[in-house]
């Protein structure tokens, strides 16, 4: 099992001597070390499953870790393993553990959209800047373990903002609901309340695997530190050099603290790189050796030299995009490559406009980064929305779309009477549909109508815990007659369409409950996870565009990254530790290349009806000159938009002659 590790693999892989800090540069074999160090835990080391974690970001990485790690054992037993995201483990740990924080098992997990419509009732506000800043602020108070109580204030802005925290957390515990940050920061403060739950779990997972350590926010580094104990039993993977999300809470410093918190920590670094040729990992080994380094690392490759790094100077966005699609459209045709070898990628979303653009006008297929996830459909929501409320009645958000979608004779006079008694008796609105009161509020037509939605509501949560999933959701379509409404709100196309995505996600769910043996309350839980991790994954034939963030742990036969200019990328008004950070952010999307990069930048960009002027980047003076092929405006003879027309459709020609090749 180890004998195809190098050298340095297998010592992170077999170290069991105390805490372990895996340096692992890009594309240096991560996943294998973690893979196969459960899979030796296992065989080797008399481990249980059930007592290995290992710990994630995103629903996908966990998934594939999942695949291989049985692929390694080959059958052999693995039950109880746990491989899962941060938030996933801390959604485990709160449902067995709900009790000790006043939660039921069955709370619910608000989404964004769920969060910044309490926020924006609490602020009085309906500016959505304003209301995203809000949210911002509560996350970072709660990733940094804030509470309302122990927020410094300083402005009169962050103390409305701390008022607002506090009613904000009020709303959720009447709900008996928990946002995505709680999912962290719950947990910890479960472990620190009650250190007979903190003693339970520490005593069923005995050795822990983190993986992407660096972008750990404060909360997840205390998580960690609990969990692990007073035995260290973990291996720490991480690169300070990709550090790149210091804007949603991570902290680099948390690999600094490993060394300060864990006097014994040993230091593995993976610097052999497997994806990319030696020229790109000298351009990026060059220019991240600008920043402060916590761990001096050098990545190399035996895959040879590769092809010099062009650099493109365009005259404006729009030549930008038209010469990074004609030279994407030439090379696959000429190398037969597919579509799929190729990522654009930029600093902002607001830059894959031109290359949608130039993309479409081409024919060619893509895929945008941070496109609508097919559990933020309308249609996948309202079905949820139902879910939902059967396995918490006490959600309020969900309650209103259920009763409100399909139609069912439940106008706004009525909600607006039940909110009020609601607010007046502070309880949630499903409680408040069967008080006494109620029925003198409303009239009788209203509150038959009210009642019979909530009657209904509650016989399918009282059968949820016990009656398969199946059986559940199809009862639930039929009874709320969710196709035929479809077809009266919509045309019958869009009306079909929608359809089948609800078709999709009620099978997936029965498939997945079934596999998982959860039930449809255990279910819900799960749906708000993927929906806020991942989406769902799909990989066909196309040209990818993507943000510099959205593109971490990806690689492409064929890079372009756009957009390399001061204001850009460096990101404007970066101090100097976010510079450091946009440095790292360049140094990601140059290891995103195995074979080819080009970076290219403009003379000017348009600024409404007028023109600015650019100027490139500072990193591509940080870069290796001998190493860059400078082209375009003032490089080299102007190749004109007509001549690159033309040689591409001599390229096209030419195939079409000899279609048998391609």
């Amino acid at each position: 099992m180890l004998s195809k590790l190098n050298a340095e693999q297998r010592e992170a892989v077999t170290y069991l001597g105390g805490p372990l800090l895996v340096l692992a540069g890009a594309g240096s074999g991560k996943t294998r070390v973690i893979t196969h160090k459960i899979a030796y835990l296992i065989e080797e080391c008399g481990y249980e499953a059930r007592n290995i974690a290992a710990i994630t970001f995103t629903n996908k990485a966990a998934s594939e870790m999942r695949e291989r790690v049985g692929a390694l054992l080959e059958g052999k037993d693995a039950k109880g393993l746990l491989v899962s995201t941060f938030h996933s483990l801390g959604m485990n740990i709160l449902r067995a553990e709900a009790n000790l924080l006043g939660y039921k098992p069955q709370f619910s997990i608000f989404d964004s959209s769920d969060t910044s419509k309490i926020i924006s009732e609490l602020a009085n506000s309906s500016d959505k800047q304003e209301i995203r800043d809000i949210q911002t602020q509560i996350s970072n108070w709660k990733s940094a373990f804030v509470t309302p109580e122990n927020v410094d204030a300083g402005s009169a802005e962050r103390e409305m903002h701390a008022r607002i925290y506090s009613r904000y957390q009020e709303t959720l515990r009447a709900y008996q609901a928990v946002d995505f940050d709680d999912l962290i920061h719950l947990p910890v403060r479960l472990f620190k309340e009650h250190p007979e739950a903190l003693q339970r779990w520490q005593h069923r997972l005995r050795y822990l695997l983190i993986d992407e350590y660096q972008d750990t926010n404060d909360c997840q580094y205390q998580l960690t530190r609990l969990l692990a104990g007073h035995r260290a039993a973990f291996t720490a993977v991480g690169d300070d050099d990709q550090a790149i999300y210091a804007w949603r809470g991570a902290s680099i410093e948390n690999l600094q603290n490993l060394k300060s918190d864990y006097s014994q920590l040993r230091v593995i670094k993976l610097e052999q790189n497997y994806r990319s040729s030696q020229r790109i990992l000298k351009v990026a080994n060059e220019l991240i050796n600008h920043n402060t380094k916590v761990f001096e690392k050098s990545l190399w490759s035996d895959h040879g030299m590769g092809d010099s790094i062009r650099v493109y100077a365009a005259r404006d966005d729009e030549h930008e995009a038209e010469s990074v699609v004609i030279k994407l459209i030439a090379h696959k045709l000429e190398h037969q490559t597919r579509y799929s070898d190729y990522a654009i990628l930029y600093r902002s979303n607001y830059l894959s406009r031109a290359f949608e653009e130039q993309l479409r006008a081409q024919r060619v297929p893509y895929t945008v980064s941070g496109g609508t996830s097919f559990f933020d459909k309308s249609e996948i929501k309202d079905i949820t929305a139902y879910l939902r409320l059967i396995a918490n009645p006490d959600d309020d958000p969900a309650f209103i779309r259920a009763i409100t979608t399909p139609k069912r004779g439940i106008g706004n006079a009525t909600l607006e009477k039940l909110g009020t008694h609601a607010g007046s008796r502070h309880i949630s609105l499903f409680e408040a549909a069967f008080s006494v009161e109620m029925r003198e509020l409303l009239a009788p037509n209203q509150y038959e109508d009210l009642m019979t939605f909530c009657r209904f509501i509650s016989r399918l949560e009282a059968r949820a815990e016990k009656e398969p999933c199946g059986e559940l959701l199809d009862e639930l379509l039929r009874a709320i007659n969710y196709e035929a409404w479809l077809y009266d709100a919509y045309d019958a196309r869009q009306a079909e369409g929608k359809w089948k995505n609800v078709d999709d996600f009620t099978g997936w769910l029965k498939r997945k409950a079934e596999a998982d043996g959860k039930t449809l309350l255990e279910m819900v839980q799960t749906i708000a996870l993927i929906n806020m991790l991942d989406g769902r994954e799909e990989s066909p034939d196309a040209v990818s565009l993507s943000t510099l963030h959205a593109a971490k742990g990806l690689e492409f036969p064929h890079v372009f990254i756009v957009g390399v200019e001061e204001d850009i990328l460096p990101f404007r008004d970066s101090d100097e530790k976010g510079i450091e950070e946009e440095r790292r952010l360049m140094y990601v999307g140059i290891t995103r290349a195995e074979r080819s990069l080009q970076i290219s930048y403009c003379k000017r960009r348009r600024k409404g009806r007028d023109w600015a002027l650019c100027e490139p980047s500072r990193f591509l003076e940080e870069m290796p000159q001998g190493e860059l092929l400078h082209a375009g405006i003032n490089a080299e003879p102007q190749v004109t938009k007509e001549e690159g027309m033309d040689k591409l459709a001599r390229l096209k020609a030419m195939l079409a002659k000899n279609p048998a090749d391609s």
